[in-house]
């Protein structure tokens, strides 16, 4: 009888202070220390005769093709398999280190720095992967509280977490893969502190089980509208609510999926960067963008419609940096599914907006799928229609039009359903 094997770890990465921090264009500063760990999770599944799926999941802004490719091989070594078994995702906290990915999106620049990328690496080469019988089962739950729309509070957004719980023989929840779409931005631009936000603290809360998060369609959800505060109480907030749906998902029986390992195919989508307006058009834009928000400074910073408009501001610039970069004609996304049982996870290296990821659950003709971002590399922003037409922070800076939009999302649900 085939065993469904675990192997699963939480391992602390938090680099030393002193470097910059990523997700913010407005944040000035380097890091003054940790307000909780940054985490790489390994969560292995397999048999004896098949090397299934390591999921890797890294607390951080992105995983740009180069980290990823390193952080693929790194945990392949760690577990005798071949790294294209490995699944990389960040979970896209605005608290972590520019420096494992360097520049994601000419609107903030960085650049890699070796140390931090090799003891990172190195950390996860090391881990430690012991192989234990599990039965995975599968339940899902809404989460109301912690993120919404952040352009409308009643606009789209996926409210259900997936949770694939993995439980010892006698009994032990060991592991749990979770998936939610919400951007982890509890901390704002002035925060200096390294830290996962509220996803860490839905992790630390749902020990002693290893806990992977994965991020969802997430392009514009956030907690804009749900958020009560910006310090490490309203991260723990956030994070205990999360963490208490899933328990709740946990003490009901769930879908029990097979004894076989999860498997994993892969493709590249090649498509062409959009055309950006010139320069001074785009400077331009910036310039009538900042006399409205100068106009609108009764509203407080911390106000929902205010970041609205400094969001625009930040976007209008952004677009001018591109303007002005060297961008290339075409980029390659690397696009993949992981299946198990009747559950589908399709993976996909942008920030798609929440109605995509309904979008390709419904044309998904697997009973249960999850879309899962930011995994194997970054690509920034994939916009719906009103918000180009609205001209939003993310459709200023996105690099994809939307017959290109059209195009990725009828390739990507082509692929999945073959």
């Amino acid at each position: 009888m085939t065993e469904l094997l675990l192997a699963a770890t939480s391992l602390d990465v938090t680099p030393p202070p002193g470097h910059r921090l990523d997700g913010y264009a407005a944040r000035a500063g380097l890091s003054t220390g940790a307000a909780d760990p940054l985490r790489a999770t390994l969560i292995w599944l397999s048999t004896e005769d098949d090397p299934g799926v390591l999921w890797l999941t890294l607390d951080a802004i992105a995983v740009g093709s180069a980290l990823s490719s390193e952080l693929a091989a790194a945990a392949g070594a760690a577990a005798g398999i071949p790294p294209s078994h490995v699944v990389v995702s960040a979970s896209h906290t605005h608290s972590g280190p520019s420096g494992w990915t360097g520049e994601i999106h000419p609107i903030i620049p960085a650049e890699r720095e070796r140390p931090l990328v090799e003891s990172l690496v190195g950390a996860v080469r090391s881990a430690v992967l012991e192989r234990q019988p599990v039965t995975a089962s599968w339940h899902s739950i809404e989460v109301i509280g912690v993120g919404t729309n952040r352009h409308r509070k009643n606009g789209p957004h996926d409210t259900t977490a997936g949770i694939l719980a993995l439980h010892g023989l006698g009994g032990s929840l060991e592991a749990v893969l979770l998936d939610f779409a919400c951007h982890p931005t509890t901390y704002g631009p002035e925060n200096l502190q390294y830290s996962a936000d509220w996803p860490g603290a839905a992790r630390a809360a749902l020990a002693p089980a290893v806990v992977g998060f994965l991020q969802g369609a997430a392009g514009d959800v956030s907690p804009r509208f749900t958020r009560q505060g910006r310090g490490a109480a309203e991260v723990a907030r956030l994070g205990g609510l999360l963490a208490s749906r899933v328990r709740e998902a946990l003490a009901t029986p769930g879908l029990e999926l097979p004894q076989s390992a999860p498997s994993i195919r892969r493709t590249t989508l090649t498509l062409p960067v959009r055309s950006v307006p010139p320069v001074d058009e785009s400077e331009k834009l910036a310039s009538v963008v900042e006399s409205r928000v100068a106009e609108s400074r009764t509203n407080d910073a911390g106000d929902p419609s205010g970041r609205i408009s400094l969001t625009r501001l930040e976007g209008a610039r952004g677009q001018a940096l591109m303007a002005a970069a060297d961008l290339p004609p075409a980029l390659d996304l690397p696009v993949s599914t992981v299946t198990m049982g009747d559950v589908c996870w399709i993976n996909l290296p942008v920030e798609l907006f929440a109605v995509h990821g309904a979008c390709l659950q419904a044309d998904s003709t697997h009973p249960i799928t999850r879309v899962i971002g930011y995994t194997d590399g970054y690509y920034g922003y994939v916009v719906d229609p009103s918000a180009a037409e609205a001209g939003t922070y993310e459709a200023l800076i996105t690099f994809f039009d939307q017959p290109t939009t059209n195009t990725l999302l009828t390739e990507t649900a082509t692929f999945v359903n073959s």
